[in-house]
């Protein structure tokens, strides 16, 4: 979609935190889907395809899981999983020993606490190996569509671009964009500036002349060229010399004879 068939008018641009917030929900919500990009079928397919996605991609984790899926579909063959048949099933997915760990204590205390079945509250989720805040959050707002508001990389990233907050800890970005935001926004909102992060406000190099939330944007580097085409510097008839002082003396190459 263009840029500029989206962008909202000049004065009508968000100013604050807060309406930068509601107009970055609505905006990304017309151009993104508020899908998670982790294949699963159920709760406990998405509690470990998340597990498995710390420190690696989404991709490099939906090439592991089908096989993962069909040889463990329950917790409690988490739980009874030989550690060196899980390990090799995913290994390509990074820190595979640590990994097979957090999924062997998940599984054993999901059948110990809970029946097996994945828990519906942020205090469930968190007492399982493996799972933090983040992933909690994932889950709720994704496998049981509660408000869950997940700070990933990107998250981060993007949420200080667009001067929403001015801080690196994910639990403080959480806290004051669910304040800002709608509770049953959180969860879209969050997979949207998962996606814009991954597609256009990329880490190193981000694609400003795309973006759709450009023109209310405090760290957009197209801003840097209109402020300079809005105020031309005038001129003052006095040369600039090599060194760049005001009134430092022309060239005698331009002296006329």
């Amino acid at each position: 979609m263009n840029r500029a068939e989206v962008a909202p008018a000049g004065s009508d641009l968000p100013r604050t935190p807060r309406q930068r917030a509601l107009a970055t929900a609505a905006m990304l919500a017309q151009n993104y889907p508020a899908a998670c990009a982790l294949d699963h079928a159920n709760p406990l397919e998405l509690l470990v395809a998340t597990i498995l996605s710390a420190q690696t991609t989404d991709e490099r984790v939906n090439r592991v899981t089908p096989a993962l899926f069909a040889r463990f579909p329950t917790a409690a063959d988490y739980a009874g999983a030989d550690p060196g048949e899980l390990e090799e099933l995913i290994h390509a997915a990074g820190f595979f020993r640590a990994k097979a760990r957090s999924l062997i204590g998940m599984g054993r205390v999901l059948c110990e606490k809970f029946a097996g079945e994945v828990p519906d509250t942020m205090e469930g989720l968190t007492s399982l190996p493996g799972v933090g805040r983040k992933t909690a959050n994932v889950i709720l707002g994704v496998a049981f569509d509660q408000p869950g508001f997940p700070v990933d990389t990107h998250v981060i990233r993007v949420s200080n671009r667009l001067g929403l907050v001015r801080v690196q800890d994910p639990v403080k970005i959480e806290t004051e964009i669910c304040r800002m935001v709608p509770s049953h926004e959180w969860t879209g909102l969050s997979l949207r500036l998962i996606l814009h992060g991954r597609q256009v406000c990329v880490a190193r190099r981000p694609r400003c002349e795309v973006c759709v939330l450009e023109s209310w944007c405090p760290s957009s580097s197209l801003r840097a060229g209109r402020a300079g085409r809005a105020t031309p510097k005038p001129a003052t008839g006095r040369g600039t010399g090599a060194a760049g002082a005001p009134g430092a003396r022309p060239s005698p190459r331009g002296r006329p004879r």
